[in-house]
C-alpha cells in the first residue's frame, strides 16, 4: 500500500510539474524609446502563453486583449506568483489598468477557457501592453467620438482652467491649467498644471480615478462635478463636461 501511495504521489507531482512546465513564456519587447508594445499571437487547445514584462512599484500598467474567440482571456500575475492573479479576465473582461505594487517581473497569461481547450479550439489575438505609459499612449481610453476635435497643434480635445488647491488652501483657491485627452464616454486623461508645482496626470475610467506615479487618490462625484484629492495634499474640482465634452 505504501509503495502504491508513493507511486501515486510521484505521478501526481509529475503531472503538476509537466502542466506548469508546459506554459510558454515570451518577453514583451518594447521598441527603443517606446513604453507600449503590441503583440499578435495564436492559441490552440490547452496552450498557455505568458508574456513577461518588468515593472516598478508605482508605475501604471495597461493591458488590452482582443481575441477572435470569445473563450480566450488573459490574467495578470504579480512578481513571485505561483498562479495567483491580480486580474482575471474571465470574470473582469479584456482590459485592465492598474498601479503596480512591487518591483519585478509581471506575467500576462493568455489562455482559452477549459471548455474551449477541451474542444481544441483556436484563437488569434492582439495583446497591447503599456508600462509606465500614459493611458492615452497605451490605447486604454479607446477612440473619442469623431465630432470631438482636438485643439489645433495639441494632443488635447480641450484646454482651460479648473478649480484647484494645495495643502491647507481653501477648496478652489486657485485655477489650474489643464489639457484633456478624451476617449470613449467616461474615459479621459487629464493633464493638470498647478501654479508653481509639477504637472499631474489624472486618468478617469468609468467610476475610477487614478494618478501618475502611484499616488493615492480619493475621488467622489456629486452631480456633474468630480472632487479629486491626491496624496492628501492636492485638490481638484473637475466638471463632468471636461471628461465627456459638452
Amino acid at each position: 500500500m505504501k509503495a502504491f501511495l508513493l507511486a501515486g504521489a510521484i505521478a501526481l507531482a509529475s503531472c503538476v510539474s509537466t502542466a506548469w512546465a508546459g506554459i510558454e513564456t515570451r518577453p514583451v519587447q518594447f521598441k527603443k524609446g517606446a513604453s507600449v508594445a503590441t503583440i499578435k499571437g495564436r492559441l490552440q487547445g490547452d496552450q498557455t502563453i505568458d508574456y513577461s514584462v518588468q515593472g516598478k512599484a508605482g508605475q501604471t500598467m495597461h493591458v488590452r486583449f482582443k481575441a477572435g474567440n470569445a473563450s480566450a482571456y488573459f490574467n495578470v500575475l504579480p512578481p513571485g506568483s505561483t498562479g495567483e492573479a491580480i486580474f482575471i479576465g474571465s470574470t473582469s473582461g479584456n482590459e485592465w489598468t492598474g498601479t503596480l505594487s512591487a518591483d519585478g517581473e509581471y506575467r500576462i497569461r493568455t489562455y482559452l477557457m477549459r471548455s474551449a481547450a477541451r474542444r481544441n479550439e483556436r484563437s488569434a489575438f492582439t495583446l497591447t501592453v503599456g508600462v509606465g505609459a500614459s493611458a492615452a499612449a497605451a490605447g486604454a481610453l479607446g477612440a473619442a467620438p469623431a465630432a470631438d476635435a482636438k485643439v489645433k497643434g495639441t494632443p488635447y480635445h480641450a484646454k482651460g482652467t479648473l478649480p484647484c488647491a494645495a495643502g491647507k488652501e481653501a477648496p478652489g483657491a486657485k485655477e489650474c491649467e489643464f489639457g484633456v485627452i478624451r476617449g470613449k464616454p467616461g474615459r479621459a486623461e487629464l493633464h493638470v498644471s498647478y501654479p508653481g508645482g509639477k504637472p499631474r496626470v489624472l486618468t478617469f475610467i468609468g467610476d475610477t480615478v487614478s494618478a501618475d506615479g502611484g499616488a493615492r487618490v480619493k475621488a467622489a462625484k456629486n452631480g456633474d462635478l468630480w472632487s479629486v484629492e491626491v496624496d492628501d495634499s492636492e485638490h481638484y474640482r473637475v466638471p463632468e463636461a471636461v471628461i465627456n465634452g459638452g
